[in-house]
């Protein structure tokens, strides 16, 4: 009785807590992320990509519980087309992503400026910026990191949801799943331009980078929504099919429910009255017919 009445009277967190635990864990990721791009010995590499995936899944974990872990703008946009968060609710999730995403990338330069072997702290900042052309490793065009860009984004958005839908989800393993790929695209992404597949981590480190970065932020908006636009109406899509799907199978299985409740009663009342055909007795046709769908039923796989 005790456990009945604590899980009605436990309610959801407010969108204040929400908010609160979005700012929170966008904050700890860009941390991380700039953090070690910058500090790592390795410059970048490797280290860079595993301890940001590593920090979404531990974000996610920390705080998921309370606002859905998104971190990502493309990530609510995703979940807003997807219908699972409504549009007030997600515009403030983007606020509250933007401003942990600058507070995290202002602690980081503090941090900068107190190193004094990084004398110039924006242009050490502008390491972990996102940036295309001649700020890119590999002097990736704008075409390349924008394709790619949409394309990871709506891969990353696609395992969110994916991870995180329906009953069959498993709370312990969303967070490592959405880890692993994050990891892996930004992987693939930091040569090309220290691509976040993220646009308020690439706000945040814009904010404290050279000018250029700044100059070339609307890309890291634009490519990332549009991939999570896209993956959000493609997972509608497929949610939408399923439920049709479901729906047209119960629609279809009422008429066989009615037959084997039909041929339930009619060997019911058989057996009540004890009638069971003598050798010479003609069987009527209709029986035969039933007979008949029975056993082609049972081959067919439709009854045990």
């Amino acid at each position: 009785m005790s456990s009945s009445v604590h899980a009605t009277s436990e309610r959801p967190p407010g969108l204040t807590a929400r908010l609160g635990a979005e700012a929170l864990g966008t904050m700890f990721l860009v941390l991380v992320a700039a953090g070690t791009k910058i500090f790592s010995t390795q410059q970048g590499g490797p280290a860079t990509a595993l301890a940001t995936g590593l920090g979404v899944a531990a974000a996610m974990i920390a705080f998921g519980y309370v606002s859905g872990g998104h971190f990502n703008p493309a990530i609510t946009l995703a979940n807003l087309i997807a219908g699972r968060i409504r549009a007030v609710a997600a515009l403030g999730y983007v606020v509250a992503q933007v401003l942990g995403a600058v507070v995290g990338a202002a602690l980081v330069y503090f941090v900068v400026l107190a190193s004094p072997v990084l004398s110039d702290a924006r242009a050490a900042m502008g390491t972990a910026a996102a940036g295309f052309g001649e700020h890119s490793a590999a002097q990736t065009q704008m075409a390349g990191v924008l394709l790619l860009e949409v394309i990871g984004t709506a891969l990353l958005a696609g395992v969110f949801l994916g991870a995180t839908a329906g009953r069959r989800a498993i709370p312990v393993v969303a967070p490592f799943a959405v880890g692993l790929a994050t990891a892996v695209l930004l992987q693939f992404g930091e040569v090309l331009g220290n691509l976040p597949f993220n646009p308020a981590r690439a706000t945040g480190q814009a904010f404290f980078s050279p000018s250029w970065a700044l100059d070339g932020l609307w890309l890291f908006w634009v490519a990332p929504l549009l991939g999570a636009a896209l993956a959000g109406f493609v997972f509608r899509g497929f949610s939408d099919a399923g439920a049709r799907t479901v729906q047209e199978s119960e629609s279809e299985s009422e008429p066989e429910q009615e037959r084997e409740r039909e041929r339930e009663e009619t060997g019911n009342a058989t057996e009540a009255v004890g009638a069971v055909a003598p050798a010479d007795e003609v069987v009527p046709a209709d029986r035969k017919v039933a007979s008949a769908d029975e056993a082609r039923d049972f081959f067919d796989g439709k009854k045990g």
